[in-house]
């Protein structure tokens, strides 16, 4: 059966609660000697790496064999969830500990495994003495070499990890705040495509200690139309999150059509924008709210999500993008009420180049859902030239997960989106109408007042109409409030609508995009 998208999004579920960030490693009987067993030393380097990838790609495609799958298929979900990473058999990569994920029936083919120290690296071999596990386990059966299925790095007390690598190319922080929430991965192929997507996927891992004494980890990524060699330097800093500078070379066996770079999963089922999609006692359930974009020319961008009927991409094409992220801009305990995964803590992502990727768009894709356990939103970035065989591509950026966006600015920041059905309270609602009601707050409009000439910018595709659109200071707060009408043609599937503050003809709002669905809105609102 190939790998979806869908099933991605559930191993990702699985492993949450087969590994639950932050919690403290169970212990179920008194720890035995182990002592992990490493190879002999070989030379490695990242340029090393980069010509294995190369010459990977110089071949066809090979999947890593699934060995034992008789016994892999009884470890299913609940033997799974009885394995446990025995404390003791932690495997320091310099001075930061290092635990490893159990094969399962979710997590079949294995990585292997390596720890470096300068330019040497040693493997790690597998041995059921890495694991507490019951006698009973079928995991037991597993030869000595059988393998892992990722791993995780350890906080110094060992009683929590700070980020994870598990399935495919995904991976993923805590953040800020101490909290799991949406994943990154190496690279997408045709995500939202009619064609089915394709997951390349990490087979080896080198962890070490770079020379300043951050973590570092290259990765050796394989798929059927692409390999990859991955280099990731990366901090963490309690209370501010993770930082990851991330160097990719990328080789290519044949064409691909939509190419997402820097890709971000998210989970979006509703917020205060689309309440009345939800069949939750919540008031809110997301990972993130929006899709900010920093453009080449210096425009700042939040794109509200969607829970659409359909698959929706959107594409906001750029030249030179200085960043793009999935945030969670909501901290309000209160508009979650879920004291069990915490949403108001879930980490925001911010990709940052940090050299120039041309021509291209950043592709925001939306799928529909009906439930939480599902990532239904993908945003990476596309670029305009399309890798061929033979194809010889690298992208550096960095990764922010942190809790407020490392974009300084003046302007005011959308706080709130709201629709509805459009038309005057206690009058006849037309059937064609919806309202549009944005929040905005944030340094340029803090202290104005209805007379200071603040106004509405709002513009619309051709044949949709704009009505009354007004602006005004939210009581009590340090908010302004922009409202409009909006009325499209019948039949019209889409509607791409813009809007921002300005004063004596200045912006004072970042750009607000956001984007509705008539016929799905207004199945609500009749």
């Amino acid at each position: 059966m190939p790998f979806t998208f869908r099933q991605a999004a559930c191993a990702l579920a699985l492993a949450a609660s087969l590994f639950p960030a932050g919690g403290a490693i169970a212990q179920q009987t008194a720890p035995a000697p182990f002592v992990p067993v490493l190879t002999a030393p070989a030379p490695f380097s990242f340029d090393l790496l980069a010509d294995r990838a190369k010459a990977l790609a110089l071949a066809p495609f090979v999947p890593t064999p699934v060995e034992q799958p008789e016994v892999l298929e009884r470890v299913d979900y609940d033997a799974h969830w009885r394995i446990r990473f025995r404390p003791e058999a932690t495997v320091m990569a310099g001075s930061t500990p290092v635990q490893f994920f159990h094969l399962g029936t979710y997590f079949r083919q294995p990585v292997k495994m390596f720890v470096t120290k300068g330019d040497t690296a040693r493997k790690v071999r597998y041995d059921t003495g890495f694991f507490d596990m019951p006698e009973d386990s079928p995991a037991r059966m597993l030869t000595r070499g059988a393998g892992f299925a990722g791993f995780r790095l350890m906080r110094p007390d060992l009683t929590s990890d700070w980020i994870s690598f598990l399935g495919a190319a995904y991976f993923r922080t805590d953040g800020a705040l101490r909290q799991y929430g949406q994943s990154a991965r190496a690279l997408a192929l045709d995500t939202g495509m009619p064609t089915p997507e394709e997951f390349p996927r990490f087979t080896e891992f080198y962890i070490g200690e770079a020379p300043d004494g951050r973590v570092v980890i290259h990765a050796l990524m394989d798929g059927p139309r692409v390999a990859g060699a991955y280099r990731m330097v990366i901090s963490n800093t309690e209370g501010q999150g993770q930082v990851m500078d991330i160097d990719s070379r990328l080789y290519f066996r044949a064409p691909v059509e939509r190419l997402g770079v820097g890709p971000l999963t998210s989970m979006f089922w509703y917020s205060e924008t689309n309440r009345y999609q939800a069949t939750d006692w919540r008031p809110e359930v997301h990972d993130t709210d929006g899709l900010m974009l920093l453009t080449g020319a210096g425009e700042q961008i939040w794109r509200p999500l969607n829970n659409p009927a359909r698959v929706v991409t959107s594409s906001f094409a750029d030249d030179n993008p200085r960043g793009f992220g999935l945030v969670q801009r909501d901290r309000a305990f209160a508009n979650y009420e879920d004291d069990g995964v915490f949403y108001d803590r879930r980490p925001a992502v911010w990709v940052e180049p940090t050299h120039g990727w041309g021509k291209g768009a950043v592709q925001l894709v939306e799928i529909p859902t009906d439930d939480e356990i599902y990532d239904n939103i993908v945003a990476f970035w596309n670029p305009a030239d399309k890798p061929q065989a033979g194809s010889e591509l690298a992208f550096g950026y960095r990764l922010h997960w942190v809790d407020q966006v490392p974009v300084p600015s003046d302007l005011a920041r959308t706080v709130a989106t709201r629709f509805a059905h459009g038309g005057v309270p206690g009058q006849p609602r037309p059937a064609d109408l919806t309202k549009v009601v944005i929040d905005f707050e944030g340094p340029a409009v803090k202290g104005l007042g209805q007379q200071d000439g603040v106004t509405p910018e709002v513009s619309a595709p051709e044949g949709v109409e704009i009505v009354n659109p007004y602006t005004l200071p939210v009581v009590g707060t340090d908010r302004w409030r922009l409202i409009f009408d909006v009325r499209a043609p019948d039949g019209t599937d889409t509607v791409d609508l813009r809007a921002y503050l300005a004063k004596d003809g200045a912006p004072l709002t970042e750009t607000w995009l956001g984007q509705l669905h008539p016929a799905q809105l207004h199945s609500y609102f009749r």
